[in-house]
């Protein structure tokens, strides 16, 4: 899953702060989740209520999603990732849009009509609700009740050594949960270097919640 964006070599070069966060691999992002614990206070969370804490940047992704918005991933060692949307090279000031992601789950298909019934057209991914297990998230990308595309996108991933370019493909859900709102992120990521496979992919499932930019600051 996430571990595997990472492990390319690392060079001693001075890391570079990435991102409107402006932190660089190796660094530091203070998260406060008090008030998103009180939103959810009242229902219950598919994980628990996230903790808030010190996040260690192990590596830095990014991708621009149209011409005025770009997309940061924070990654760190734990399965976690902090996603901020801003403009183009902006740094703080600029944060439209912050959440906190970390995995729940994967599925490894057994094969392409596995595959198909997954991420295929009109496959479980990309239809107007998703059942969990019993939690039902219903589609938050695309309106409507017909089967919605997956969102694709190539993002370029830093840890310290070669920059990896990823193919992103995925989908967003969300239900509410106390007075708040829990997201469900399916994705499926493939490293588009020189000889890689998809075998031993997986769908990977990951809950979130949205903050507000004043709750996450590089230390």
């Amino acid at each position: 899953m996430i571990r595997n964006l990472f492990g390319g070599r690392r060079d001693d070069a001075a890391p570079r702060e990435l991102g409107p966060l402006q932190c660089a691999v190796g660094g530091a992002i203070e998260i406060d989740t008090l008030g998103l614990q009180a939103l959810l206070a009242s229902g219950e969370p598919a994980m628990g209520p996230p903790t808030d804490g010190t996040f260690i940047v192990a590596a830095v992704g990014s991708a621009m999603l149209d011409a005025t918005s770009e997309l940061t991933r924070y990654y760190d060692e734990y399965d976690r990732l902090l996603q901020v949307i801003a403009a183009p090279g902006g740094g703080p000031d600029t944060v439209a849009d912050v959440s906190l992601y970390a995995a729940w789950d994967s599925v490894v298909p057994a094969g392409p009509a596995e595959w198909a019934r997954w991420i295929g057209p009109g496959g479980l991914v990309g239809a107007p609700e998703y059942d969990a297990d019993g939690i039902l998230f219903r589609r938050y990308w695309g309106s409507g009740p017909e089967h919605a595309p997956l969102v694709e996108f190539v993002e370029t991933v830093e840890d310290g050594g070669q920059p990896r370019r990823i193919h992103q493909r995925c989908m967003l859900y969300a239900r509410p949960v106390g007075r708040g709102e829990e997201m469900l992120l399916i994705s499926l990521e493939q490293d588009l270097a020189e000889g890689s496979q998809r075998q031993g992919a997986a769908i990977a499932f990951m809950i979130g919640y949205g903050l507000g930019a004043a709750d996450v600051r590089r230390v």
